[in-house]
Formats: C-alpha cells, structure tokens, sequence
C-alpha cells in the first residue's frame, strides 16, 4: 500500500485497539467486585463503573488522535479530565494494511460520526457479577472458568456483554467494532479472554468464521428483559421454529453472523443508534441487512433521535422475508422515523 493509510482505515485501527482496552476495562470491574452501580431510568437500565470508565476511555482516546470527528457515547458524563491510564494509543497495524474501499477513501475527521456503547448489555453484566462469588469472579476475568461448576448459569449472561464502536458517514453505518470482553471462558483455567470483530461494507469482516443457519430452519434472537405483546406478536408472526431470548443488541449480532440466529427482532422503541451502528456495519459487510421494523434503515447523522423508534429487524439472508411477516398492528403502533 502506498502512501499514509486513509483517515478512515486509522480511525478503525485505532477504534480496535481501543475496544480491546475498553474490554480489559470491562473485565477489571467485575474481577473488582465494586461495580458502582446507578439505576438510569430504570431497573432495566442500569450504568455501571465499567460503563463509565470504558466510555471515558473510548472517547478520550478516539478524540485524542482524531481530534475533529465527532463521537456521540451512551453515557452522559461530567467533562473530567481522563487519567492517563485510560488512554489507548495503539492501532491494529493489520488493518492499516488493508486497502480502503474507493469510495471512502478521502473521507476526512469532520465528515465521520462514531456512535459508543461503552458495555452493551450492562443487565446482564451486572446480574452476572450476583450471581458469582468473588473468587470465582476473579477466575474468569484473568484466568477463565470451567463451566461445568455450579456458577455457570451466571457464566452464560457474560456472553450478552460487549463494546461497541460504530463509524458513520453521510448518515450510513460504514465501520464496527465488536469486542466480547468474556469470549473463551468457557476453556477453563489458562484460556486468553476476550476478542475483537470488525468489518466494512465493500472490504469484509473479520475475527469471526461466518456461518449460517441451515435454509429450512427459522431461528429468532429477541430480547431477554424489555419484552411485551407487541414484540411477543411479532415474533411468533415470522413462524419461527427457534425462539433465543438474550440480551445485547451486539450479541444478537453476533448471533446472526455465527449461524446461531437467523433474524433479530424487536418490534418495539429501546435500541439506540450507538446500539446498532456497529454491529449493522459488520452485518452489512458480510451481505445481511438491518433495518426499522417497515424495512427501513436507520440514519447515524450526528444530529439524528438516539432512540430507534420504530423497532429492530436484521437478518444475514432472506430479510425480505421478515419484513414481509411484520404484522399490520406492529407497523400501526411503530412510526418509521
């Protein structure tokens, strides 16, 4: 490749890096047992100590090399100075060395929006974290866990977590990270924790093996905690033959990617952009589609409503077919934005 690597490739090597950070941040909190816990809005909408850390982390450390792009984060936290132990200067130096799809190319700082979710799925991180011991906690977050020991149905929950870091421009979800902070704790004592998933539409993605669910099969990821009629209609609509409640808009992602899932559906408000500008990306990337529940895609301008109003419905293959199931009281109740 000839030449300095384009503002955008940077700007995604270095959201790597920083997710990674983000993930170690993540796993340090719960290995602590302080989560610092504080209800939002709710019970069901909780922020933690890593939350916070990880965001101020993220933002700082993006803002610190790329200093006029703009970064919208999840949390609204006081303006503080960061300490320096946060900051993560590295870049993924194998994706410096990818070359940038034309079209972006010379994109500049002012031109690109980074959507952050510091700790997608901060329920269940912090519903895992009661329902392990201390000791067995710090197992998982330096050395991981065996799950045949009795803990494991809080081990499970850990899956939910990730970091999200989103990179839009012109109002489209061009990049994502993902990193799974507790990925491989299920290889026991010794296992390295955690990995990082990124992808471009026009480029690819990488650090998973993609896989899909067998053709005759209908598998529907929906949500764990933020379920009503509405959402319960819809999905029982698509005719599944599989129904996975979990949480995470990222995870559900993930799903799709790694042929666990087939479609994700939440026909209801709840999702923020910051919860799905990065992983739309990586789907995308890979040939999937994400969009409201009429069939309609998401803005991620700067200047955009945070709250995905009329719901999420995303599929790797046939997402046609999906939108073609959504119910007419579904549609009726959910504005497309």
């Amino acid at each position: 490749m000839s030449g300095s690597p384009a503002v955008v490739m940077r700007l995604v090597a270095s959201a790597y890096s920083v997710a990674e950070k983000a993930g170690a941040i993540v796993r340090k909190v719960l290995h602590s047992g302080e989560l610092g816990i504080v209800e939002k809005t709710g019970a069901n909408d909780l922020q933690t100590l890593a939350d916070r850390l990880a965001q101020q982390s993220i933002c700082a450390s993006l803002s610190r090399r790329f200093p006029k792009i703009t970064i919208i984060g999840e949390e609204e936290l006081p303006d503080e100075e960061v300490q320096e132990d946060l900051i993560e200067n590295g870049q993924a130096e194998e994706i410096l060395q990818k070359t940038c799809p034309a079209e972006y190319s010379g994109l500049t700082e002012e031109e690109l929006v980074v959507w952050v979710d510091p700790l997608d799925g901060t329920k269940e991180y912090t519903e895992a974290s009661r329902g392990l011991h201390l000791p067995t906690v710090a197992q998982i977050s330096l050395k991981g866990s065996n799950t045949s020991q009795p803990h494991s149905t809080a081990l499970w929950l850990l899956d939910n977590v990730t970091v999200l870091i989103g990179i839009a421009y012109g109002g489209r979800a061009i990049a994502g990270v993902i990193n799974q902070p507790f990925y491989n704790y299920q290889m026991g004592a010794g296992a390295v924790l955690g990995r990082t998933m990124w992808g471009m539409p026009g480029l690819g993605a990488f650090g998973f093996q993609l896989q899909e669910v067998p053709g005759d099969r209908r598998i529907v990821t929906t949500t764990r905690s933020h379920s009503n009629k509405l959402v319960t209609d819809c999905v029982d609509a698509m005719e599944p033959h599989e129904v996975i409640r979990v949480g995470g808009a990222g995870n559900k992602i993930i799903q799709l990617v790694e042929g666990k899932a087939s479609a994700y559906v939440f026909a209801s408000p709840g999702c923020k952009k910051w919860d799905t500008c990065a992983p739309e990306a990586i789907l995308h990337a890979v040939g999937g589609k994400l969009t409201d529940m009429h069939g309609n895609g998401y803005r991620y301008d700067a200047n955009v409503k945070h709250m995905n109003s009329a719901g999420v419905l995303a599929a790797l293959r046939n997402h046609e077919y999906y939108v073609s199931r959504v119910p007419q009281s579904v549609l009726q109740a959910l504005k497309s934005q």
